[in-house]
């Protein structure tokens, strides 16, 4: 199979605790998959793309745990790397009533000894989309060198480049972010930053405002994904910006996570279909609604019949 969308990026074992209280009294955790790039791959996967993707795994069971992972799902993992001086990254999420909370273990992880140097440039050149996140920038200096490097070497092949700014501040300061999601926007064609993300990353409260804004650093689409209120589609046209509110599609939702990882992937895959923006964003905005009837981050996206059948009957 060759990739027409490639991703590259950090997954990340899920340890969620099925009881309530701190990680150090929990005894009960439920395990699953995580990781914004590898959670877009699944969804755009299993809406009918063709997906590599790109990253280093440690030698240890969870990194086998995510090539057999990818395997099931379709995605091609022939350009993944093993690293048997690092391991892979792991999450807990601890809850009290509604709110949740997240523990880390990332810091020296092998996704975040990426560097332009392990990169397989010819494989990024074959894709007709590459998608890259702020979380991959976050990681590490080098990791966030390899994601400029993969960057170039798509535009120089006439490779687009979407890009979500996944904003972790517990990850980098606010300037670092700024200043590195601004100037991977402006090289991005498709862009698409949630609600909470650009208010923090520009000062803007209006949806509309911070479409503009993107869009006149460059891209050709960016959509502001703004949770239960929908989705805003914003796409340069010859006679100035077109947007287009896309309103939420209306689910029993119990779990936020990963929803708009899908809502990329979902995107990607309908944009390489020829569709408009405001169709490929509907697509996705149904597609990410799905993924918040179920608990984790990948068992709960949905395949395109589940979408389409969503779409028709809403």
């Amino acid at each position: 199979m060759v990739p027409e969308i490639i991703a590259i990026g950090e997954p990340m074992l899920e340890f969620n605790a099925t009881e309530e209280g701190s990680l150090a009294e929990v005894t009960r955790f439920q395990t699953g998959w995580g990781g914004d790039t590898s959670n877009f791959s699944i969804a755009a996967s299993r809406s009918g793309g063709r997906v590599g993707y790109v990253t280093r795994l440690g030698e240890d069971d969870f990194g086998r745990s995510f090539l057999d992972l990818w395997t099931r799902e379709g995605i091609d993992t022939s350009c993944i790397q093993r690293d048997g001086r690092a391991f892979t990254g792991i999450y807990f999420i601890s809850r009290k009533g509604p709110e949740h909370f997240f523990t880390y273990y990332r810091k020296g992880s092998a996704a975040s000894r990426m560097s332009p140097e392990t990169l397989p440039v010819d494989y990024i050149r074959q894709a007709r989309v590459l998608h890259v996140s702020g979380i991959s920038q976050a990681i590490s200096s080098s990791a966030c060198d390899a994601v400029f490097a993969a960057v170039d070497a798509a535009k120089a092949a006439g490779v687009k480049v979407s890009y979500d700014p996944n904003l972790r501040l517990k990850l980098w300061p606010i300037q670092r972010a700024r200043a590195i999601i601004e100037r991977t926007i402006a090289l991005s064609d498709l862009v698409f930053p949630s609600m909470d993300d650009a208010t923090a990353l520009t000062g803007l409260r209006d949806p509309e405002s911070i479409a503009r804004t993107y869009l006149e650093m460059g891209p050709e689409v960016v959509v502001v994904k703004l949770g239960s209120e929908g989705a805003l589609a914003a796409c340069r046209t010859d006679t100035g910006p077109s947007l287009t509110t896309i309103p939420a599609y209306q689910v029993d939702s119990v779990d936020m996570a990963g929803a708009g990882d899908t809502f990329d992937g979902a995107f990607v895959v309908e944009y390489l279909r020829g569709r408009t923006a405001e169709e490929c964003a509907r697509y996705a905005s149904a597609a990410a609604a799905l993924t918040t009837t179920g608990y984790g981050c990948v068992t709960p996206v949905p395949t395109r019949e589940e979408i389409e059948r969503l779409m028709a009957c809403s």
